[in-house]
């Protein structure tokens, strides 16, 4: 059972959470229907979430957007242990069952390989000729991220409740389910950014109780006729959460390089609250006690195993001898202090230093690009499957014809109310600094604001899936402000509960009314007309 802590500034937080036997006493007070909600709730929401991620996956039956990339390089992955390139417009001899066309060449890939790793074992396990096969790996991550927000929510809220609502909405979302559904990277990116969260969130309960105590019994320790504060407190080496955050952080950047950014975002986020802490514990020093005596220590807990993860994800590519830019530097060998770096490394920087160059220069023009300032208006979603059969054809009885399509736009009710639950929670943090505010707020910055510094890239608004559990929280912490906080007037609590059961409601509504268009299910072409509702999304 997690302890509902009251919404307090950060130097106003409550003592030290109860001890395990304080826990377990608090635990048998709960009645059984109360221990019953707290793991059918969440139970039932994860299998509604695979229900909808799982059920038809295999249709339709081909490579729609980037799979035609990210499919078969892992399938070469599997084969070769590195990516490899493939015939000109292969694509419908893949889907056929010609598996083994790939060429001997290697091929120039622009993201780490670790995404595609995943992919790749779905399609050992199911094999490559079907779309489930492809696809399964992806829904398996979209479904456990289900099940991980509801736990970041009910650890940052103390309220089974709101854990259950963030992630029952990101069940229900069009871009949580689309994410879950094609092969692509960002659904995995997504995961493994919010369980670097989760695990930054167990390392600040278990820190911030130990430094609140060394600094109390340090105090105790001296002269009663002593008045100074403690000067320092303690440097912490003993923090597993980190290295496990430091782990999943490099997972995401072994994903897609964007997950530096939350890498960069988490180290700040980490020093920030040390700092805190300390103030709250009474540390005389505490900016520099945080910063140039625990800083350190956080950075080699956090940092190189992030490096290790990164690296490892590149095992196939350095184990073998035929992959891409593989022995550039045989034929440059390094000069002066690089000269100690193994060859195969030397290989990979200058290969590092090529995908940078690619990526900083993509500005090709896309029918669905859709730059950052744009996302929170939703104002591009991306098509990413999209066929019309005449009508009298493969049993198509509608006058307009029947559409199959697969879109990225997400529930328009959620997605607009967690972008102005967002925009409240910065009003809300500025006026409180309750330090659960800024957690959410952290996440929604190292997922957002860094694709505003590159307005002239080629981007997509399903990148928006990192950003989407931020948001959810942010909206479930605003449905509980609704709904009234423990102290309301009955009237009050009243009126507000219904009008968050309301907007659940139309926001089931609206994913019923999305929903085949987002698993492409086939449709009268008038009525798939009803989802655009704005003429940008066409």
């Amino acid at each position: 059972m997690t302890v509902v802590e009251p919404l307090l500034p950060e130097s106003l937080d409550p003592p030290a959470r109860p001890r395990w036997w304080e826990l377990r006493l608090l635990w048998l007070r709960e009645s059984r229907a109360q221990r019953v909600y707290a793991w059918l709730a969440p139970l039932l929401v994860v299998l509604l979430a695979a229900v909808l991620r799982f059920v038809d996956l295999g249709h339709p039956h081909v490579l729609v957007f980037d799979e035609t990339y990210y499919v078969k390089d892992a399938w070469t992955l599997l084969q070769r242990g590195h990516e490899t390139a493939w015939p000109s417009k292969f694509d419908p001899e893949f889907v056929s069952g010609d598996v083994m066309g790939f060429l001997s060449t290697p091929s120039f890939v622009v993201h780490p390989p670790l995404g595609k790793w995943i992919i790749a074992l779905g399609l050992a396990v199911f094999g490559p000729e079907s779309g489930f096969g492809w696809r399964a790996t992806t829904a398996l991550v979209g479904t456990a991220a289900v099940f991980l927000l509801f736990l970041v929510g009910k650890r940052l809220s103390g309220s089974t409740t709101v854990g259950v609502v963030a992630a029952f909405l990101l069940a229900i979302d069009g871009l949580g389910i689309v994410m879950s559904r094609v092969a692509l990277l960002d659904d995995s990116l997504m995961f493994f950014v919010l369980l670097a969260f989760w695990f930054v969130l167990k390392d600040r309960e278990r820190t911030r109780d130990r430094i609140l105590d060394t600094v109390a019994a340090r105090a105790a320790a001296r002269d009663g006729a002593d008045p100074r504060p403690v000067p320092w407190g303690p440097v912490l080496w003993n923090r597993p959460w980190i290295i496990a955050a430091g782990a999943a952080a490099g997972a995401a950047c072994a994903v897609k390089w964007s997950g530096l950014y939350v890498l960069a975002g988490l180290g700040i986020y980490l020093v920030v609250s040390d700092m805190l802490a300390r103030r709250q514990a009474g540390v005389g020093f505490w900016p520099t006690d945080a910063v140039f005596r625990q800083g350190p220590v956080t950075f080699l807990l956090f940092v190189p195993v992030a490096l290790v993860v990164y690296l490892a994800s590149w095992t196939g590519w350095l184990v073998t001898d035929t992959g891409y830019s593989r022995h550039v530097a045989d034929d440059s060998p390094a000069q002066g202090f690089w000269a100690w770096v193994p060859l195969a490394f030397q290989s990979l920087w200058r290969y590092h230093v090529a995908m940078y160059d690619f990526h900083v220069g993509l500005t090709s023009a896309h029918a669905y690009e859709s730059p950052a300032w744009s996302w929170p208006l939703l104002t591009r979603p991306t098509w990413m499957y999209w066929d019309l059969t005449q009508q009298g054809v493969d049993g198509c009885t509608s006058p307009g014809g029947c559409a199959e399509s697969i879109s990225s736009v997400p529930n328009p009710i959620i997605w607009f109310g967690g972008v102005a639950a967002v925009l409240w929670l910065v009003y809300r943090f500025a006026v409180t600094r309750d330090w659960r505010f800024g957690f959410i707020l952290t996440g929604v910055a190292v997922t957002y604001v860094p694709w505003l510094l590159y307005p002239e890239r080629t981007i997509f608004q399903f990148y928006t899936i990192a950003i989407l559990p931020f948001l959810l929280l942010a909206l479930a912490f605003a449905l509980r402000e609704i709904a009234g906080v423990p102290g309301s007037p009955p009237e009050r609590t009243q009126t507000g509960r219904w009008v968050v059961v309301v907007f659940l409601g139309v926001a089931v509504l609206v994913s019923a009314f999305f929903y085949p268009v987002w698993v492409g299910w086939e449709v009268p072409y008038d009525f798939w007309r009803l989802h655009n509702w704005m003429p940008s999304w066409v």
